[in-house]
């Protein structure tokens, strides 16, 4: 709205700042941190009043976490509200980027509330079905995925190289599905802890703002030796009211949380981080800054597919999370040490920029 107003003047005056995309990331960052500290307090009386009990907890998890019944779930819904509220009033929404981002978070945040408020209802962690949440999320992510590549090549960029790619044709878009999904899922398995996704989700956003950026510069494309995307810039305020948001929620889910973000706030998230990371052609770099939610996603595939076939498990419980419970680390160990493993990833993310 801010931004379309200035536009309308021709960005005349002060309106002049509104031209940069670095005034407008931090001002979506402040605006998201702002409402979510803002509307926190109230909105997760609202969620205890109206949910009871709280979200189910799982009687064969770690015994640490029965302590937490009576949390409320759904704070994603927070998260979602600060963010668009961020986006509105800083963001170019007429963007093809920009809609498709906001397809996606607002489509995975949409079923990941049928899944939270199916739970709370019938008291069971279990949810809406697997297969149709899937179905569900490829629709989403086929959507945008259609609109971000008649913005882009449909080359998969290979970091570490200089100009380095591998022309995938149409399997691009099934590829870009499945990056968007895959992360979004990632994501939500991630969710098992105290603040566990949170950081992580931040630290991720603020590193592909910064990818996002330099992408949409043709200056910094060209010195950098990475794929130049126009408009992806604008995807950098996104990324910065991601964390705006998500530290705003934050502040509410500190240990002990007084509120979880359910899969109404990790699906949408994650989504969202798999939707600018193939927008802005950084598809495998996302799997190296997000390697802790890729660490989480596999621990969970290794889990089932040798416990279908030996009996026998790989870790004492996955996510791989809950196996570190399992040896005897407390929780805020555990989610300490991933945020700095997040940290680590993020750097070596960045490093492929320059590293090519």
């Amino acid at each position: 709205m801010i931004y379309l107003l200035a536009d309308w003047f021709h960005f005349a005056g002060l309106a002049n700042l509104i031209r940069y995309q670095s005034f407008r990331a931090g001002a979506a960052l402040m605006t998201a941190l702002a409402v979510g500290l803002l509307i926190g307090p109230r909105f997760i009386v609202m969620l205890r009043l109206r949910q009871g009990k709280g979200q189910p907890i799982r009687e064969d998890g770690p015994s640490t976490h029965f302590a937490k019944r009576g949390t409320p779930t759904m704070g994603g819904l927070m998260i979602l509200i600060s963010l668009l509220v961020a986006m509105v009033l800083w963001m170019d929404l007429a963007d093809p980027f920009v809609l498709a981002c906001l397809a996606v978070t607002l489509g995975f945040g949409l079923i990941g509330f049928l899944d939270d408020y199916d739970k709370v209802t019938k008291r069971s962690h279990k949810g809406v079905s697997g297969k149709v949440r899937l179905i569900a999320e490829f629709v989403v992510a086929g959507l945008a995925a259609w609109i971000i590549v008649s913005q882009i090549s449909t080359n998969l960029y290979v970091p570490f190289l200089s100009r380095r790619y591998i022309p995938l044709g149409y399997f691009y878009y099934v590829f870009a599905a499945v990056v968007i999904v895959g992360a979004g899922n990632a994501v939500n398995l991630t969710d098992g802890l105290d603040g566990l996704a949170t950081m992580p989700v931040i630290i991720a956003a603020g590193t592909f703002a910064i990818i996002a950026y330099l992408t949409g510069r043709i200056d910094y494309a060209t010195y950098l030796g990475i794929p130049h995307v126009p408009h992806a810039g604008e995807l950098a305020i996104l990324c910065a009211g991601i964390m705006g948001a998500g530290l705003g929620f934050l502040w509410f889910n500190a240990p002990p949380a007084a509120v979880f973000m359910g899969d109404t706030g990790s699906l949408a998230l994650g989504g969202a981080l798999g939707a600018i990371a193939v927008a802005a052609h950084h598809e495998i770099v996302l799997a190296i800054v997000g390697g802790l939610f890729v660490l989480e996603a596999a621990s969970v595939i290794i889990q089932v597919f040798f416990y279908k076939r030996t009996g026998r498990r790989v870790f004492r419980m996955a996510p791989i999370h809950h196996h570190f419970e399992q040896l005897g680390w407390a929780e805020s160990t555990v989610v300490i040490r991933f945020w700095i493993i997040s940290i680590v990833l993020a750097v070596i993310g960045l490093s492929t920029l320059k590293l090519r």
